[in-house]
């Protein structure tokens, strides 16, 4: 299995996992020449993409979709609600296709898990093949739902959004920091690192995702989940993922 995170943050995010011969994209949210490069650097072309799965529909995550489907007949897979939320117009209504639970793609089965965050109908995604890879980022808060999905992933893409003294102290208005801490907005770094420490089967390898260039740092947000893991007797490999730099696992 390839688990590399093609860029991550408020800026764009797309995440390509390959497994068992088969080969997804999770969320469009950078341009074509963008995911074109990182894919070129592993050697895959954009034309061998199997699917392409949304987890919602802000910008961060869509925004690149409508010219990657121009450079792919990858089918595009989302919930019914995040559909009808994605200007479809402006997409190949035959290339778009609902998910409800679970699709199996090639060699793999990929399945739509609850998240609660402030879009139509938000998810994560669940890879599984011979190996396993969670997708879990944009969360107010962790659910039982979200904690299911984490077990037992070979490679767990999980968020850590902010720092919570850093958001507090930091240039926001009010509103918005309301929206970030509230249970529909974005995990933060203590927040990740609890979550992760909490589970009976943990991940081999950990990236953490979307972190916001404003309220959060690679080394503050590694530090931190790192240093809540430690006082649960935990130590696992961390990888930050970036807005500008591709990373892997």
């Amino acid at each position: 299995m390839r688990v590399s995170v093609l860029a991550s943050g408020s800026k764009g995010n797309a995440i390509f996992v390959e497994m068992d011969g088969t080969r997804v994209l999770i969320d469009a949210g950078v341009g074509v020449r963008r995911v074109a490069r990182e894919l070129g650097a592993l050697s895959v072309a954009m034309e061998s993409l199997d699917a392409i799965f949304i987890t919602h529909e802000h910008s961060d995550h869509v925004k690149g979709l409508e010219t990657i489907l121009k450079r792919t007949d990858a089918p595009v897979y989302t919930r019914p609600g995040t559909l009808r939320a994605m200007t479809p117009d402006d997409l190949p209504e035959d290339r778009l296709f609902a998910i409800h639970d679970s699709v199996e793609i090639g060699s793999l089965r990929v399945s739509a898990f609850d998240i609660p965050h402030d879009a139509a109908d938000p998810v994560g995604y669940e890879i599984t093949g011979s190996r396993k890879c969670t997708v879990a980022t944009d969360l107010g808060f962790v659910t039982d739902g979200v904690r299911t999905a984490m077990e037992g992933a070979d490679v767990l893409v999980f968020e850590a959004n902010h720092d919570l003294a850093m958001l507090r102290k930091g240039p926001y208005p009010w509103p918005l920091k309301q929206r970030i801490l509230g249970n529909r907005g974005h995990l933060a770094n203590n927040e990740a690192g609890r979550a992760i420490a909490r589970l009976r089967s943990r991940p081999q390898k950990i990236i953490l995702a979307h972190l916001s260039e404003t309220n959060n740092r690679p080394d503050v947000a590694e530090e931190t989940v790192s240093q809540v893991l430690a006082e649960n007797g935990v130590t696992l490999p961390l990888v930050v993922a970036l807005q500008d730099e591709m990373v892997s696992a």
